[in-house]
């Protein structure tokens, strides 16, 4: 959501978790435009430090609007690579980047490139093996997953 306007005849609430939930699994997102007081949904507005973060610097206002008013619709969603702060960087700065998905991705990174992760795998692909039996539906995963934890450690 974006807002551009305080035009309350097109406001409504619409932010609920049954929305949400619904947008990740649809991969969809309605970018629309609100008033400052609907868009922050009861909450407080925080400005973030994202203009000492990027390596560009921040578009004219004019520009950052009429990028957002281009989108203003349903548009492709994905948590980790089209979310909504990916709009919101790509509107003002011209990229689309998210730091929540940077995060996410480092602390995957962290967890693959610790040898316990190999251990861990190797311990339930055994006790798979050993409830389910041996066939290559459990022999292969229990072999390749570890193996390629290994090799990205």
């Amino acid at each position: 959501m974006l807002a551009l306007a305080n035009n309350k005849q097109h406001s409504k609430p619409v932010v609920t978790n049954k929305r949400l939930i619904l947008g990740c699994m649809y991969r969809k997102a309605s970018i629309r435009v609100d008033s400052v007081e609907n868009f922050a949904y009861g909450a407080q507005i925080m400005v973030n430090d994202m203009d000492e973060k990027m390596k560009c610097p921040a578009l004219a206002s004019e520009e950052v609007a009429r990028r957002a008013e281009k989108l203003v619709g349903d548009i492709p969603y994905s948590l980790l690579w089209s979310n909504c702060e990916h709009f919101v960087t790509y509107c003002r700065y011209g990229t689309p980047v998210s730091q929540q998905t940077g995060k996410f991705c480092d602390c995957l990174k962290t967890i693959i490139r610790d040898q316990r992760s190999v251990a861990l795998t190797v311990c339930i692909g055994v006790m798979y093996i050993l409830c389910f039996g041996l066939s290559p539906s459990t022999t292969l995963p229990t072999i390749l997953f570890p193996f390629f934890l290994w090799m990205a450690g």
